[in-house]
């Protein structure tokens, strides 16, 4: 009986450890996906400021052009440890100077490393999953125009068992999604969307997480928690949000709110970034805003 029984847990163990492997595994673009894309550093400059690569990769306390040396550095606290920044400049040592075209799309959009493994989900691969693949190559194409730093990147401080990185393709199988959340039955809202829910990556500051670190949908922009554990970031839903177009549109230009406050903390970094979009983008993010849920 015993002996039995024996068989039957190896059998079920070896079933169990496939199913993992098979779920866990990253997956990857398809390379004719990507072999005819040709970027375009201009309109690379724009997806680069919209997505915000510099807000996180750039030190901290610099301003004017040295943000655009990406030498990482800065960290984000969360509740499953601290995140680091790494270097993606173009270093090809420290940064992701040996990176191809390949190595970042898939880096970006799919969350996976050129070596093969999951990055955490603390890279907003969560949301710029959605972004067009066209986008991605005029954004490699920007990227690489950029300097070098040889600065080292510096090793996250994530405990076990958060730290197994192949976990995280059971994580993405579970809430990876390439849904859009809000309606857009018009081009200004579709461009809205596209700003908010992918380059922009609002959600991942604006909305609430459940246990394991994916977002609520349900409870989409309504204000989540700072991960740093000091206060919370803000709702944006109209209810919640209580602004009207210009109002909005003003805010993402200049930092001032219509009770004459500044926008501080990461969002006066979102600001510096919004303010150099053009003026069409800042009222489709706008729309975007007042046509979500109260």
């Amino acid at each position: 009986m015993w002996g039995k029984l024996f068989r039957w847990g190896v059998f079920l163990g070896l079933i169990g450890a496939a199913c993992y492997w098979v779920v866990t595994r990253p997956t990857t673009l398809d390379l004719e996906q990507i072999a005819a894309l040709a970027g375009d550093a201009e309109a690379g400059q724009i997806v680069f400021i919209a997505a915000g690569c510099a807000s996180c990769h750039a030190r901290e306390s610099i301003s004017g052009d040295e943000k655009l040396v990406l030498a990482g550095g800065q960290r984000f606290p969360s509740d499953f440890g601290t995140f680091v920044a790494p270097n993606i400049s173009m270093d090809p040592d420290h940064g992701i100077g040996s990176w191809n075209q390949s190595d970042f799309l898939n880096a970006v959009v799919k969350g996976v490393s050129p070596t093969g493994k999951h990055y955490f989900p603390a890279f907003p691969y969560t949301s710029y999953n959605k972004m067009t693949l066209q986008d991605g190559a005029h954004l490699w194409a920007y990227m690489q125009t950029l300097s070098k730093s040889g600065a080292p990147s510096q090793p996250h401080e994530i405990a076990f068992p958060f730290s197994i990185r192949r976990n995280l393709g059971g994580w993405k199988f579970l809430f990876l999604s390439q849904d859009w959340v809000a309606a857009a039955p018009t081009p200004t809202l579709e461009r809205g969307r596209y700003l908010v829910e992918a380059l922009g990556h609002c959600a991942e500051c604006h909305t609430p997480r459940n246990a394991l670190g994916a977002l609520d949908t349900a409870r989409w922009m309504q204000g989540a928690p700072d991960p740093s554990g000091k206060g919370r970031v803000p709702g944006i839903t109209p209810a919640i949000l209580g602004w009207v177009e210009a109002d909005i549109i003003e805010y993402l230009f200049s930092g001032f709110t219509p009770e004459f406050d500044t926008a501080g903390g990461h969002m006066a970094n979102v600001i510096e970034n919004t303010a150099q979009l053009p003026k069409e983008d800042r009222e489709a993010i706008a729309a975007y805003l007042l046509a979500l849920p109260n």
